[in-house]
């Protein structure tokens, strides 16, 4: 049932049906579970005692850096070619990853969320027909119970910050975890992660509706902003019920095609910050609280409380405050080589970091930073009379440079966050806190599907030893 805040654009009667006799995202991934889990169990028998690395005192006291401690399915990151999904690149990803079907040939329409999250499930490549289907089925179930916006609207949300007000919602729907009430029934473990499927497509699916409210709360005194449109995919909901769609209350005034490039911005951003390997803390949060066979919401909830630590979720947003600070800094001369390194030499010289450039594992370029950059390259009549995005493009010809120099970073290049924040700001995206809860919506994808996989591998749970200073003088 719906709240009071928020109704459909179509009713159910006219609600998007795509009819396919190409196997669900269930029926797929049961298609690879023999082969992955006669994998697992090769590698477990064979291979428990092969070493593949060694643990350091340095290591340990140091974050564990390197450290090759987690099972992780669906991506990796190498130092040198950055993150890749089930092998693929990024740019290989938005070549074969299917688009909202009504934009299939637009060449500025980026490929959906949804589809990376098939894809990062089951390493299948999905079709249209299938993709359509899904997204379909996802938006279908993507309104709140009435339980959930009584409680976020009760929140203090004009001084709470709004990643604890997700973190607050997605526990919430704990309430509804077909898994723990499964569990506590008692159900045998070769099913667990059916249930576990269906809690988080549950969970991704209500995403949008929750980070809509969240927004609409926090920065507009709880009005409704958009509305449910079960005619369109995930990102297109999540923009529409903050108010950033020509359709919407369009809190910005944006013209059809600002509109229309900020859905595709949110696709794009969702997608590529889905997954980055299981080290990060929002990752091994949700996976160690799964661990202990808590369902999906609770785990999450986790996830994402690790993603509203600064050190990891607000970087986007301290670039963003950097670009403007510099941007007054050199007087607005963005184009200015010397003024550029003289600011950034200022920086370094008081032993200040460069946000936004440098990686815990990447020794090269982010892949992700040339896709956001791209992503406004494509659209020179909104971005070449942009300073702020110049800004960033001319430094990340420049800093490599001077941060070599210094010699005191493994790696000068521009990681994602460097670029993303000056996007969101464009159209208009001024709350910088809330590029934060639009990453905890996307980084659902990569966690939550690796969750579903610590299940039907029957993984134990995490305990890791720990030791004193006194042991490790010893």
């Amino acid at each position: 049932m719906l709240g009071p805040h928020v109704r459909r654009i179509t009713t159910r009667s006219s609600l998007r049906r795509f009819s396919t006799a190409q196997p669900d995202i269930k029926t797929t991934l049961k298609s690879v579970i023999p082969r992955r889990v006669e994998l697992y169990q090769d590698v477990k028998k064979n291979l428990s005692s092969k070493k593949i690395g060694d643990v350091t005192v340095g290591g340990t006291i140091g974050g564990m850096r390197g450290y090759s401690a987690l099972l992780w399915e669906a991506s990796s990151v190498d130092a040198e070619k950055g993150v890749t999904f089930h092998g693929h690149t990024i740019e290989e990803c938005q070549g074969f990853l299917p688009k909202q079907h009504d934009e299939v040939n637009d060449s500025k329409s980026e490929f959906l969320p949804e589809s990376m999250f098939w894809f990062l499930l089951t390493g299948e490549k999905p079709s249209q027909e299938q993709i359509d289907t899904f997204s379909s089925d996802l938006v279908a179930n993507s309104e709140l119970p009435d339980y959930l916006i009584k409680l976020l609207d009760s929140l203090p949300s004009r001084t709470m910050h709004p990643m604890t007000q997700l973190s607050i919602a997605i526990s919430a729907l704990n309430h509804d975890s077909v898994f723990a009430s499964a569990y506590s029934k008692g159900i045998p473990k070769t099913e667990y992660w059916e249930y576990v499927l269906e809690d988080s497509l549950n969970l991704i699916a209500k995403l949008p509706t929750i980070i809509g409210r969240i927004y609409a709360n926090t920065y507009h005194n709880g009005e409704q902003l958009g509305q449910i449109d079960f005619s369109k995919d995930w990102s297109y909901n999540m923009a529409q019920q903050m108010g950033f769609t020509s359709d919407s209350k369009n809190v910005n005034g944006l013209s059809g095609e600002q509109s229309k490039d900020f859905v595709n911005l949110v696709r794009l951003y969702c997608a590529l910050h889905g997954d980055h390997e299981g080290g990060n803390v929002s990752a091994h949060s949700t996976h160690l609280v799964g661990s202990a066979l808590s369902d999906p919401f609770l785990s999450y909830s986790a996830g994402v409380q690790g993603l509203a630590g600064p050190l990891h979720g607000l970087a986007a947003q301290e670039v963003v405050r950097f670009i403007l600070e510099m941007k007054s800094g050199i007087g607005g001369d963005i184009g200015n080589k010397e003024k550029i390194e003289k600011h950034l030499w200022s920086l370094l010289n008081s032993k200040r970091v460069v946000p936004g450039y440098g990686h815990g594992v990447l020794r090269k370029p982010d892949p992700r930073f040339k896709a956001m950059i791209d992503f406004g390259l494509k659209r020179p009549e909104e971005f070449d009379n942009d300073d702020n995005f110049q800004l960033v493009k001319n430094l990340s010809h420049i800093a490599p440079g001077v941060l070599t120099e210094h010699g005191k970073t493994k790696n000068p290049f521009p990681n994602v966050d460097s670029s993303s924040g000056v996007l969101f700001l464009h159209y208009g995206l001024k709350e910088l806190l809330f590029i934060t809860v639009i990453f905890g919506g996307s980084r659902s994808l990569g966690p939550l599907a690796q969750l579903v996989w610590d299940r039907i591998y029957g993984l134990p749970i995490e305990r890791p030893k720990s030791v004193t200073l006194e042991m490790l003088k010893r």
